[in-house]
């Protein structure tokens, strides 16, 4: 993969969901991860509706899952051990397959002039 034109750069992106029961695969976007090889760009866009959460899964410790969120924002910004790894490690790291209640969904690709613009306008499209 290259730069397409002068300006414009591929960038992946997954969302960020919360799936309260993985046996049953019910999920709730909450936000988006943004990945531009190009500009060395990682980002995250949040959006955690407690309501919404609490209708799907009324058990849910909304707490616990925020705070579980907070963690993904901290390694997207290098903090604590994933300080190491490069920010496309980050990005492959966060949108590795897990069976947990916070996970990123499958990956996709685009062309943007502007990443931080681009997570905007997924995060505004999906959660």
């Amino acid at each position: 993969m290259g730069a397409v034109t002068a300006g414009w750069n591929e960038y992946e992106w997954a969302p960020l969901r919360v799936v309260p029961r993985v046996d049953r695969g019910e999920c709730l976007n909450v936000g988006v991860l943004l990945y531009c090889r190009f500009e060395v760009h990682l980002t995250i866009r949040l959006a955690l509706d407690a309501g919404r959460l609490a209708a799907l899964a009324p058990d849910l410790d909304v707490e616990e899952v925020a705070t579980a969120v907070a963690a993904w924002e901290r390694t997207v910004a290098g903090e604590g051990p994933a300080g190491v790894l490069s920010v496309g490690e980050r990005f492959r790291w966060l949108t590795a397959p897990r069976s947990t209640v916070v996970q990123a969904g499958p990956v996709h690709t685009g062309l943007t002039a502007d990443p931080e613009a681009e997570a905007d306008r997924l995060l505004e499209r999906l959660v």
